[in-house]
């Protein structure tokens, strides 16, 4: 026994112990996001006091609801009216005295062949969905009846209308038609031409295109104005960089939706170490008119701040292939590292640094040799899949 104390020292043991009483690292906090990355908002409504108002909008209701909601509600709607009305045609039969009459001769019925409830649930099946076996059929004996039958047709045709439209706005909602326009799954940070620029990718995967489609930015974070009051869920628009003007896009290839961080950005100023330290969230929305459906849709996605890729860029996607263009979406998310500018502070601190270009002297003086020429021609390929149709 001394000889094994002694092979370990008394402080070592310790700090075994230590280490095993309090871990060494922490559990990493896990950063809340407003809008996920299927673009679904993750925002709970909760204590709603006045349910009633969704009534008021019934058929906006039906489409919010599920599928398996939908079909049971008007699977039951069916079967309610069915039933009302077969209590409502024995009542017709009872009251005429149909239901102890012989069936051979005697007066005329309101309704043939109709002796019992269940008789009268078969023929208010048959008068609603319009089916008419033959067996049984409503008389000119009663008046009552006959109103009672256009009744239950205007009934009926109304529950269909309901139903037809209700399934249609279901399955040609907009957000169906979103689950083809992707983005890409990370955000970079680096420079292009010559400006620092947060960027991110949109792509269609089909062939049908989004007419009138805009791209839009928001920066999402919690601030506190000057009286103290603290804002959640501050939402600021964020500029996109479009050349053509706008914020429309012509979303045929691929295309790098680019917004440029100089004073006046939201994101003014961002350094590497704001993406780790700082919790914001930018939100990407994109909307167009469906080609074929005429139905405007909305695609929406985030990237947090540790979703953000400091210094890197998106390869090239589109290529020419037997004379025409082709975009390859295996390479959709990928990135390469580019060089960095020095923060403003270090370049103004830096005698030689102009302070016109985001590049100082000393960069580029490294980048004049073949590490430059492979920056530009990433730059030119960017640029290419992003400009060409």
């Amino acid at each position: 026994m001394l000889a094994r104390k002694g092979l370990v020292p008394e402080e070592y043991v310790l700090r075994l112990v230590e280490d095993v009483s309090r871990p060494r690292y922490r559990a990493r906090e896990r950063k809340v996001r407003f809008v996920a990355k299927n673009g679904a908002c993750n925002v709970a409504h909760t204590n709603i006091r006045e349910q009633g108002r969704f009534l008021q909008d019934v058929f906006t209701t039906l489409v919010d609801l599920k599928w398996r909601h939908t079909l049971l509600i008007f699977t039951m709607s069916f079967l309610c009216s069915w039933l009302l009305f077969a209590m409502i045609w024995w009542l017709i039969a009872f009251a005429h005295g149909d239901l102890h009459r012989p069936r051979d001769g005697g007066p005329v019925p309101c309704v043939t062949s109709l002796h019992s409830f269940t008789s009268a649930f078969l023929f208010s099946i048959e008068v609603q969905v319009t089916i008419g076996f033959g067996g049984r059929m409503i008389t000119e004996e009663c008046p009552a009846a006959i109103t009672v039958l256009l009744a239950q047709n205007i009934v009926g045709l109304v529950i269909n209308a309901i139903m037809l439209g209700c399934i249609f706005m279901k399955t040609s909602q907009a957000h169906r038609r979103a689950e083809t326009l992707i983005f890409s799954r990370h955000a970079v940070v680096s420079p292009r031409n010559g400006r620092l620029c947060f960027m991110c990718r949109v792509g269609d995967l089909r062939k049908s295109m989004i007419i009138g489609a805009t791209v839009r930015l928001q920066l999402v974070r919690q601030t506190a104005t000057a009286e103290g009051e603290v804002l959640p869920l501050d939402q600021v628009d964020v500029e996109v960089d479009n050349p053509v003007g706008g914020g429309g896009i012509f979303l045929v290839a691929p295309l790098i939706i680019a917004h440029v961080i100089a004073p006046g950005s939201p994101l003014y100023p961002l350094r590497a170490a704001d993406l780790q330290r700082r919790h914001f969230e930018v939100v990407v929305i994109l909307e167009g008119v469906v080609e074929t459906t005429g139905i405007t849709t909305q695609a929406r996605t985030s990237y947090l701040s540790d979703e953000i890729l400091w210094g890197r860029r998106f390869v090239a996607v589109v290529g020419h292939e037997d004379g025409r263009y082709s975009v390859d979406y295996s390479k959709f998310g990928n990135t390469v590292p580019v060089p960095m500018p020095m923060p403003e502070e270090d370049a103004q601190a830096a005698p030689h640094a102009a302070t016109f270009d985001i590049f100082p002297p000393a960069h580029r003086r490294k980048l004049t040799g073949p590490h430059r020429h492979h920056s530009d021609t990433g730059d030119e390929e960017e640029q290419g899949s992003s400009d060409r149709p």
